[in-house]
């Protein structure tokens, strides 16, 4: 697991605007909101892969980010 992933998970954590934000992508585009998370973590010169986004968030115990986790996986 790549540890941009944490870093900017961490980061993204800590602005209360940009959590909204992908939140509600997340559930309505659960892929889209991966990809603005890379895009986002690329801009902060924390490049990330879609991959690695998936296992730092699988890797977490949040039952609301674990949820459009599965949906972005393509589950239930």
């Amino acid at each position: 697991m790549s540890s941009n992933a944490a870093v900017l998970y961490e980061r993204i954590q800590n602005d209360p605007g940009q959590t909204k934000a992908l939140f509600r992508q997340a559930l309505q585009d659960p892929q889209g909101a991966l990809k603005a998370i890379c895009d986002l973590g690329h801009s902060m010169g924390l490049p990330v892969t879609l991959d690695e986004v998936k296992a730092h968030l699988a890797s977490l115990d949040e039952a609301d980010t674990k949820q459009w986790l599965v949906k972005a996986r393509g589950g239930l």
